[in-house]
């Protein structure tokens, strides 16, 4: 019961829409999954394969969420809309980490033994992102909405773009999990292009600059001759 309030409390935090418990417990998909996967989990570690994959194939089919019972789940997990996620058997995910819609924790389709992604404590999972493979998102990190994450992600960090590009914010601790912000993400790749842009605006002020001098010399150096002929005659 203590996981199941602690859960409700987390959707409530996080969501703005949320406007008590008995209503997060009673509507929200993602609730459900969560508590669906509990049940699951614990038949799949006490090696009730086939009953554990029936209880996570029903969830699937009732709240949009597909879990595998293998799956790891941490506490205070939260699944907003849910539509679409798919966590895959050998993920793990750490405590207070939110989820959006159309999320994939899934493997390379290669990799035997740990295939899936581990999702550190209070990481942020934008709307469409996937991350693929046996790699680790670190704690405090947040992945952008529709980017491909294919290699580590370092605590503290941003992943954004396909496949996704990582920008690591220095000396400051953010917990993205209690922003709720999936949107206010910077492009590592447009902050070099703004770079490269201001650079050539100094170039073209300069060249600029260069010209102006040029064609003031090239006058006075018109008048020169002028002023030399009359102080002949």
């Amino acid at each position: 019961m203590g996981n199941l309030r602690d859960t409700l409390n987390a959707y409530k935090a996080s969501d703005p829409a949320a406007r008590s418990s008995l209503e997060v417990f009673i509507l929200y998909p993602g609730v459900h999954a969560t508590i669906n996967h509990w049940i699951a989990h614990w038949l799949w570690r006490h090696k009730l394969r086939f009953l554990a994959r029936l209880i996570s194939q029903w969830s699937r089919f009732w709240t949009g969420v597909e879990i595998h019972p293998g799956a790891k789940v941490g506490k205070r997990l939260v699944i907003d809309h849910g539509m679409g996620i798919v966590i895959g058997e050998t993920a793990e995910i750490g405590d207070d980490v939110l989820l959006y819609q159309g999320v994939t924790l899934g493997g390379t389709g290669k990799d035997q033994g740990k295939r899936h992604p581990t999702i550190g404590n209070h990481v942020l999972v934008g709307s469409g992102a996937k991350i693929l493979g046996p790699i680790r998102v670190g704690d405090n990190s947040r992945i952008a909405a529709n980017a491909v994450v294919l290699a580590e992600v370092p605590p503290g960090s941003t992943a954004v773009g396909v496949p996704a590009r990582v920008v690591r914010i220095a000396g400051e601790r953010t917990d993205f999990v209690a922003r709720v912000d999936q949107i206010d993400i910077k492009d590592p790749l447009m902050i070099e292009l703004q770079a490269i842009r201001s650079q050539l605006d100094l170039v073209e002020k300069h060249c600029e600059k260069r010209r102006c001098i040029q064609e003031e010399l090239e006058k006075t150096e018109e008048k020169e001759p002028r002023r030399s002929d009359n102080e002949t005659i």
